[in-house]
């Protein structure tokens, strides 16, 4: 089949599966952002033990998405892919009908942890299989990122009006209805490419890189009960994930296939491309988490008021997202890229002065809006500007990379949020949150300054190429 006969006939029915795989990920990392106080009744805990299952659902997303991109290349993408969604279901289903903490992170923090980690990367390697010119996959990750927003920053309003009108559980339950259209919708999907059962998987380095992650987000999660315990933590983290880079150069040496080739980190443009992405999510995770606990345990505003306040994001998100391919015909992805975290920025800005001078909740909408529209805009351009520096034989180990980065920031913007707002659910904590979250942006900035000037980014096949004249 020619790339181009691919594309045509991808375009029915290839993304709607996509992309609703994605949207139900991301809902997933936000919507119990608004059932902190239902579900900590429910299940006789606190405030902090949601904002834990949440973390952990978001890290173990991070800490297993390199090896589902590997793994998708071993196995086949359609096949995990499908693997993936039928392990999310068994978790949100297990997750409904939690009686206890323990059984819902074993639901969702767990199983919907790792059922999302075997189908994301799929996702991103097919739609850049599939959609090999700079045009076609401009739309594709614009529809795939924008449901991916729109389910993070939608998610606390479509999680209120379940809440509110059924229960929290419902909203698992929709997550278990959501996955079986998916599975219906990705019946005629067919692999561009065989799985090579002769890839070799590193699991050395799969335990290393994930023991790593690890490490960190939970110094960061312990920075309310020892700042000792969170930087031995985060030093242990830092050393784990020394000690998998150095694995990762000894097997190359030795001529064996690591987790990761050491090649994905010497293209400064993709480089560039995963910090963006990194604080993209730390911010978007970060502000939804803040916000939503702010005006529920302090301003005591219920689940559906707490979602419908959202809606400003989603509105200002969809907004941006959706013009994605008309942005990138117009504006080189750097400047989309930089304009996204300036606009941001000043959103959170807006949302820590709103809180001291505004009691109506209402109040929140214009910077909601703003860091809806900032990353919005961006989310695609970075996706495009990191998927596009590799040919094909890459895509599964760059897609699980993007993924992980990306997620790895969804955990460390929600980890720092609640260990801030730990230390005191007051409007001092919520803005001393936001400033970290805004002073965080403020380097997703400086890394966007540092991408090149290039209009847009070469399809796979010529980035050998365009690694050769794009300045760097």
């Amino acid at each position: 089949m020619s790339s181009a006969r691919a594309t045509r006939d991808a375009r029915p029915g290839l993304l709607v599966p996509l992309a609703l795989a994605q949207f139900i990920c991301s809902f997933a990392g936000s919507n119990m952002n608004v059932m902190i106080n239902d579900m900590s009744r429910d299940l006789n805990t606190t405030v902090r033990g949601i904002q834990s299952a949440i973390t952990v659902f978001l890290l173990v997303m991070a800490a297993l998405m390199i090896p589902g991109g590997k793994l998708a290349d071993r196995y086949g993408r359609v096949r995990l892919f499908r693997l993936g969604l039928a392990v999310y279901g068994v978790g949100a289903l297990l997750s409904a009908a939690a009686p206890g903490l323990g059984v819902l992170i074993l639901g969702n923090s767990i199983l919907e942890g790792i059922g999302t980690a075997m189908l994301i990367p799929p996702v991103y390697i097919l739609a850049t299989l599939y959609f090999t010119d700079t045009a076609s996959r401009a739309r594709a990750f614009g529809s795939i990122s924008a449901l991916g927003g729109v389910g993070a920053a939608a998610g606390p309003l479509i999680g209120g009006l379940i809440t509110s009108a059924i229960s929290w559980r419902a909203s698992f339950v929709f997550q278990a209805l959501v996955i079986a259209v998916i599975v219906l919708l990705s019946r005629r999907i067919a692999d561009p490419l065989p799985p090579d059962p002769t890839h070799a998987f590193d699991v050395t380095g799969a335990v290393l890189s994930a023991v790593g992650m690890v490490l960190i987000v939970l110094g960061i999660l312990a920075v309310s009960w020892s700042i000792w315990l969170t930087v031995a933590l985060i030093v242990a983290g830092a050393s784990v994930l020394a000690l998998f880079f150095r694995t990762v150069r000894a097997k190359e040496r030795a001529g064996k296939e690591p987790l990761l080739s050491s090649r994905l980190f010497h293209d400064r443009t993709a480089n560039l491309g995963l910090v963006t992405q990194n604080i993209q999510w730390l911010l978007l995770l970060g502000t939804s988490f803040t916000v939503a606990a702010y005006l529920q345990v302090v301003r005591g505003y219920d689940a559906v008021q707490t979602g419908v306040i959202f809606t400003a994001a989603t509105v200002g998100l969809l907004t941006s997202s959706l013009g994605a391919e008309r942005f990138a015909r117009r504006h080189a992805q750097r400047s989309l890229v930089i304009a996204g975290f300036v606009v941001s920025i000043v959103g959170i800005a807006v949302l820590i002065v709103i809180a001291y001078n505004f009691s109506s909740p209402w109040a929140f909408a214009p910077g909601l809006l703003l860091i809806g529209f900032g990353l919005g805009g961006m989310l695609t351009p970075s996706i495009n500007i990191v998927q596009s520096s590799f040919g094909e034989d890459m895509q599964g180990e760059i897609s699980g990379l993007s993924r992980s980065v990306s997620n790895l920031g969804s955990s460390v913007g929600t980890a720092i949020a609640g260990a801030i707002l730990a230390a005191g659910l007051t409007r001092g904590g919520y803005a001393a949150a936001l400033i970290t979250l805004g002073s965080l942006g403020l380097l997703g900035l400086l890394a966007a300054s540092g991408l090149p000037r290039s209009r847009a980014a070469a399809a796979p096949g010529e980035a050998a190429a365009t690694s050769r004249t794009v300045p760097r």
